[in-house]
């Protein structure tokens, strides 16, 4: 990207609890999502985690240096060694993406996520109000179809 077109790219900042880990974004999340399942609920010790894919070029920490916890596997989940808050993942054959839990954001997104997944783990009383729900995780064959709605719904809000 050249220095010209990198300052008209809304860029935000997050990081942990602590402060000891910041990371920077560029542009916006190609989709948003809510995953209710059992990992995410412990994880987050909440009812599902909140997160945006974005592509892994757009994507830097700038501060401190992430640690691996939860998922150390293909899927790996980053967190803050010292305040162990949940900061992103590079999910398992995605490596050109980065999951990035949008909480962690300094200015956490504020509309629903646009589709769930794994809702046959979610709590029966839990609502995202996503416009997509999935039982499992969504066909990769839908991935094109939720990134095209994603822009449209940012386009039109």
């Amino acid at each position: 990207m050249s220095d010209a077109a990198a300052s008209t790219v809304k860029t935000v900042e997050g990081g942990c609890r602590c402060g000891r880990v910041r990371f920077r974004v560029a542009g916006d999340a190609l989709v948003t999502m809510a995953c209710h399942c059992t990992g995410c609920q412990r994880m987050t010790a909440s009812a599902y985690s909140l997160s945006g894919l974005y592509p892994a070029e757009r994507f830097a920490v700038i501060e401190g240096a992430p640690v691996l916890g939860g998922l150390h596997g293909p899927t790996r989940h980053f967190h803050c060694g010292h305040c162990k808050s949940w900061l992103f993942t590079r999910p398992e054959g995605l490596d050109a993406f980065v999951n990035i839990r949008t909480t962690m954001l300094d200015t956490p997104m504020s509309a629903a996520p646009l589709f769930e997944t794994w809702t046959e783990e979610a709590l029966p009383w839990a609502q995202t109000g996503a416009s997509y729900s999935f039982p499992k995780f969504p066909p990769e064959e839908s991935f094109g179809t939720l990134v095209q709605a994603y822009a449209e719904s940012l386009a039109s809000g």
